[in-house]
């Protein structure tokens, strides 16, 4: 059988070539070449889009890009976009300045304050003993959902919020957790004023900031008090039993009623949730970071309570001796791993450095705790820790903390 001639299969056509009309495709510049003239394809179809559901960390990455996001409806602030979305709740979270002045200039601060009164809820709090506990709130949620301390409400017998605009409501208890001081209280009310959740994650010492608590009448002003960020990553022991962790600590003036009140960065965003220390000496005030509120107060309402995250062990920071020994920044030294605990079944024995966690670093046992926080039970993590002079790594599938 002869081969193909390839050669021929190459070779130029002879003689003119063909008119433009006998040919199924054609170069613009031929159109011109033989007085077609210049053509315009005409569009392609368009091809049918799908809406998609942008997904929580496609929503905190365009955070950090300065643009404005929302679970549910975005309630329009300062120079936010005007795009919206409608959902059943309305939620807002803003990163992008919610007053258009900082508050570090007189303007500036009443602009915050203007701006957050309408979402502040004084909570007055009979407690089973017969006495009154006045603290505050904050609604994150249109449905009446307001985010508020558990000290607030802790021995409640009945609870009544007062509204900014006045309106004594009966408030309920959704859920509390001691272990963050976080709580979630129902007000009977719809279509309420949204406070715009903003991030601790960037913040440093230094940022001014402004603690605000509900009114003592529905006709007052919003308490105020300002200050500048002293500490980060703090840790405040209440009492006997609890210790807060990772918390924000500001030079502005404790008072009771400002438990459970907002705590708002320069652009007026709510950056914490107030929390106060038990020891009257401390004059400081303390909040739990949004971030860590708002994931116990949406696992709140969902399921009626937190479920904390467990590895099993108890340690202490690691010594500035033993950091020179080993080469470290910081650790938490286990001193004890709970049998049968997840640390065991992953490995861990006392004498171990844990250094990190979850992709987080920890540099001593409270941001060992920040880091498990950000956990759920079932995730599996990995852990790395020093085991005498070498380096090493393990996983663990978090467990869920033991109840009492």
């Amino acid at each position: 059988m002869a081969e193909d001639d390839d050669a021929d299969d190459d070779a130029r056509p002879v003689g003119p070539p063909l008119p433009p009309d006998d040919r199924l495709w054609r170069h613009p510049s031929e159109l011109r070449a033989y007085g077609g003239g210049a053509a315009t394809a005409p569009p392609p179809a368009a091809s049918p889009r799908i809406a998609r559901p942008a997904s929580w960390p496609l929503l905190a990455a365009t955070a950090a890009g300065g643009a404005a996001m929302a679970i549910g409806v975005v309630v329009l602030t300062g120079a936010m976009s005007p795009r919206v979305v409608e959902r059943s709740v309305i939620e807002k979270v803003a990163v992008t300045p919610v007053v258009s002045t900082p508050m570090v200039t007189g303007p500036g601060l009443a602009a915050v304050v203007s701006q957050l009164g309408p979402v502040l809820v004084r909570l007055e709090v009979e407690q089973a003993d017969g006495s009154t506990f006045v603290g505050s709130g904050v609604v994150f949620r249109d449905d009446g959902a307001v985010l508020t301390g558990s000290r607030v409400v802790a021995d409640a017998r009945s609870i009544e919020a007062v509204l900014a605009d006045g309106r004594r409501l009966d408030a309920e208890i959704v859920g509390a957790d001691p272990l963050t001081d976080i709580a979630v209280v129902d007000v009977d009310a719809d279509h309420l004023p949204v406070a715009a959740l903003g991030t601790g994650s960037d913040l440093s010492v230094g940022e001014v900031t402004v603690t605000l608590g509900a009114p003592d009448g529905s006709a007052a002003d919003p308490t105020v008090a300002g200050g500048m960020i002293i500490a980060l990553d703090r840790w405040l022991q209440l009492g006997t039993d609890v210790t807060l962790h990772g918390l924000i600590q500001t030079d502005g003036d404790a008072a009771s009623h400002l438990a459970g009140g907002p705590l708002v960065d320069a652009n007026g965003a709510v950056i914490g949730v107030t929390t106060l220390p038990t020891d009257g000496d401390v004059d400081d005030t303390f909040a739990v970071p949004i971030e860590l509120a708002h994931r116990v107060a949406t696992r709140i309402l969902a399921e009626g309570r937190m479920v904390h995250a467990w590895l099993g062990v108890e340690g202490t920071d690691l010594s500035a001796a033993q950091q020179r020994s080993l080469g470290l920044a910081g650790g938490a030294v286990l001193h004890e791993v709970v049998e049968g605990s997840p640390a065991a079944e992953s490995g861990l024995q006392p004498g171990d450095v844990i250094t990190d966690l979850a992709g987080r670093d920890v540099r001593s046992i409270s941001t060992l705790i920040v880091a498990l926080r950000a956990c759920d039970p079932g995730d599996l993590v990995p852990v790395g820790y020093v085991r005498g002079p070498a380096r090493q790594q393990t996983t663990v599938v978090i467990g869920a903390r033991p109840p009492g």
